[in-house]
């Protein structure tokens, strides 16, 4: 997938763990694992609002698009 999501990042900058996370977003941890996993086929626009006025920033923070040749 090209789409790589750093939430990992965007967690460790600011101290949160997952289960803090998820209960600000109000999704379930298992949904933050397979967001941060790359596993995620689809994410809504009310999901991604909520991560990023949780976490206090912008989307291009959360997701960012790689070539498929860098990903190997």
């Amino acid at each position: 997938m090209a789409i790589v999501v750093d939430l990992d990042v965007q967690l460790a900058k600011r101290g949160l763990s997952v289960g803090e996370f998820a209960e600000a977003v109000g999704i379930t941890p298992a949904n933050i694992a397979v967001l941060k996993n790359g596993r995620a086929k689809a994410v809504r626009f009310t999901t991604l609002d909520a991560i990023c006025r949780t976490l206090d920033c912008q989307p291009g923070d959360v997701l960012r698009w790689v070539p498929d040749d860098a990903e190997r």
